[in-house]
């Protein structure tokens, strides 16, 4: 059974090699990481970097046409479609033109910022077909800050393994709040069931599955039990 059928990712190449692993994932990139590379060829190449920051500002405006009106489902794709897919369209035909240009070398950061994302199209239009996906990871990344706010914390893991299970529980945590899942209620319950639970069933403890199978009744703890004085 899969237990989840879309990724957002940046452009990091371990989400591609995860994504061939699993065919049936529909991977969407993220469309703030491929714009900072254009804000970085801003100072070598000025009037071709502010042509595809202005590509990508429109389809932000039409994201925000979006939330105001309240836009969800099949209403959501429509105006994507309607709006967005033209200027998407037009975005990677003008790279496409920019990277047949003579004088632009290998090394211009310009250069960079269009291989960045011709190699990227395919999941850079994903959000165009699915209302679910967004245009960004800037949600993740908002929830993920506690992390390089915490760093000097993380000095006293004392071992590497360590420090990456501090990674793991932290983004476990930010995936309950995503879903509006209690972590307490969360962690109190998993931590109990799972030495019960079917190894093969792994994926029905994960926040988003067990907030739609356990959240209504989660185990309790000894201790919660008793100051509720059951």
């Amino acid at each position: 059974m899969a237990y989840w059928s879309r990724m957002v990712t940046d452009g990091h190449g371990a989400y591609e090699r995860f994504n061939k692993q699993n065919s049936a994932l529909s991977h969407a990139q993220c469309w703030v990481h491929s714009r900072r590379y254009f804000d970085d060829a801003q100072k070598a190449e000025p009037e071709a970097a502010a042509i595809a920051l202005a590509y990508i500002s429109r389809l932000y405006e039409h994201e925000k046409v979006i939330r105001e009106q309240s836009l969800t489902g099949q209403e959501k794709q429509d105006y994507r479609h309607q709006n967005s897919t033209p200027v998407v369209d037009a975005f990677f035909n003008w790279c496409h033109e920019q990277r047949q240009r003579i004088d632009l070398v290998k090394g211009n950061p310009l250069s960079k910022a269009l291989a960045y994302v011709m190699k990227r199209e395919a999941a850079l239009r994903v959000y165009l077909n699915d209302p679910d996906v967004p245009m960004d990871t800037n949600h993740l990344e908002r929830a993920l800050r506690v992390i390089p706010m915490g760093r000097r914390n993380w000095l006293f893991s004392w071992t590497e393994f360590g420090a990456e299970q501090v990674g793991v529980i932290q983004s476990l945590l930010v995936t309950c709040k995503l879903h509006g899942v209690n972590p307490y209620d969360y962690l109190i319950d998993v931590l109990q069931r799972i030495s019960c639970h079917p190894a093969s069933k792994a994926g029905e403890l994960t926040p988003r599955v067990w907030k739609e199978k356990f959240a209504a009744n989660p185990m309790r703890s000894d201790v919660e039990n008793l100051t509720n004085g059951r």
